[in-house]
């Protein structure tokens, strides 16, 4: 049924938002178009990063109802790798399943590292 996913991400600084995914994050970038959309590849998801034009539509950072999860064989090394790239964490949960740890995008989206027992 399906092939495979992405998600898309507004943004309000698409510059900033490109290098936070591939340098902060380390995610390989597909494209850029017109300064307005880039993808970005994860293993197993693609997301896109879109620059919304005009005052109408989805305001980037606002809506607070979805976060992107990537899932780690090593939780602490992740975590360590990703603090020398600037990447700052909150909400660490330690759970009987996973352990998971919750940080932002710089336009305050949820993003958060898992690893499953």
């Amino acid at each position: 049924m399906f092939k495979s996913g992405n998600v898309t991400v507004m943004v309000t600084d698409l510059k900033n938002a490109v290098k936070f995914y591939v340098e902060a994050l380390g995610l390989k970038l597909q494209h850029e178009m017109d300064g307005h959309f880039a993808q970005v590849e994860a293993p197993g998801l693609t997301i896109g990063l879109l620059h919304p034009s005009g005052d109408q539509g989805v305001k980037p950072g606002t809506s607070g109802s979805m976060s992107i999860g990537f899932e780690v064989e090593e939780l602490e090394s992740a975590i360590e790798t990703l603090q020398s790239r600037g990447v700052h964490f909150h909400d660490y949960v330690e759970g009987q399943a996973a352990q998971v740890v919750h940080f932002s995008d710089p336009e305050g989206n949820t993003l958060y590292l898992v690893c499953n027992r």
